[in-house]
């Protein structure tokens, strides 16, 4: 009994967490699609401007407009991802037609409206294929989520259905490229046989021989003759004799008066001069001295006493 009810309670467990697996996929797939239609709803409202900036400037060309009329009307009006993709395919196509139809007219070139229309829609469908590749993953997951045993069963249950992928694809390129082998090819050209040229033998150039300089042979330079120098002339000091001065005795005392004695006075020698220093190597003679004299005391008379 405790079998098959934990048995009963692990199904259910089951089946409950399998069910909102589905559910959580199943709105994310709704979610991408709406980042679709959003982009699209964008890509809608940019197209009459388009038409109506080229219908300015190409006034014959009223099959191409009204062919990328009617294909905007046509991916409007679609009720399902199936018809929604063929219909932007057929407005690709469209698009494409008035835009080489721009090419023949420079100034509608040089719009500056058409030119931010035209990059506002290549910026649009650059955002719609990056949601189309996100949608198609979801719904991959979603796919497979339901197709998988035992989760197929729960889904035959609860009515879950298949998603659409959002195919947006151009018929030219789905078309098989043929390749004919019988067709001839076109005769190309035979190519033209290039001579190679021979190098030209580089003559090798002698060296040209350096003539050695000759060396001037020095003239050796006759010594001047010094002058002979002049002997230095021995100066003769000469001496000037000072007479002494008389002095006056003093007044006597009572004692007997001393007679004081004259002090010599010594006369003064001129200093020799200054010897000059020989410029020659050759040592001059040195002048002979002469001996000055002595001066001779003169004696000095006593006077009388009065």
């Amino acid at each position: 009994m405790a079998l098959t009810i934990a048995i009963i309670l692990a199904l259910a467990l089951f089946v409950m967490m399998t069910y909102n697996s589905m559910v959580t996929l199943r709105n994310r797939v709704k979610e991408a699609w709406s980042d679709i239609d959003v982009q699209l709803k964008r890509r809608y409202n940019l197209i009459p401007n388009i038409v109506e900036t080229v219908k300015g400037y190409a006034t014959h060309e009223e099959s191409v407009l009204t062919q990328v009329t009617e294909a905007r009307s046509q991916a409007i009006n679609a009720t399902n991802v199936k018809d929604q993709g063929q219909a932007e395919n057929m407005l690709s196509g469209a698009l494409k037609s008035l835009f080489a139809v721009a090419e023949n007219y420079p100034d509608l070139k040089a719009n500056e409206n058409f030119l931010q229309l035209q990059n506002e829609l290549v910026d649009t469908e650059d955002k719609i294929q990056s949601s189309r590749r996100f949608y198609n993953g979801v719904v991959r997951d979603f796919n497979t989520k339901i197709q998988q045993f035992p989760a197929s069963i729960i889904a035959g249950m609860f009515k879950f259905m298949a998603e659409e992928f959002f195919e947006i694809e151009n018929d030219e390129e789905k078309k098989n490229v043929k390749v004919d082998f019988n067709k001839e090819a076109p005769a190309t050209p035979a190519p033209v046989a290039v001579t190679p040229t021979e190098p030209t033998p580089e003559t090798p150039t002698e060296p040209t021989p350096e003539t050695p300089a000759e060396p001037t042979p020095e003239t050796p330079a006759e010594p001047t003759p010094e002058a002979p120098k002049e002997e230095p002339v021995a100066e003769t000091p000469t001496e000037t004799p000072t007479e002494p001065t008389p002095e006056t005795p003093a007044e006597p005392t009572p004692e007997a008066p001393k007679e004081e004695p004259v002090a010599e006075t010594p006369a003064e020698t001129t200093p020799e001069a200054p010897k000059e220093e020989p410029v020659a190597e050759t040592p001059a003679e040195p002048a002979p001295e002469t001996p000055t004299e002595p001066t001779p005391e003169t004696p000095t008379e006593e006077k009388p006493q009065q």
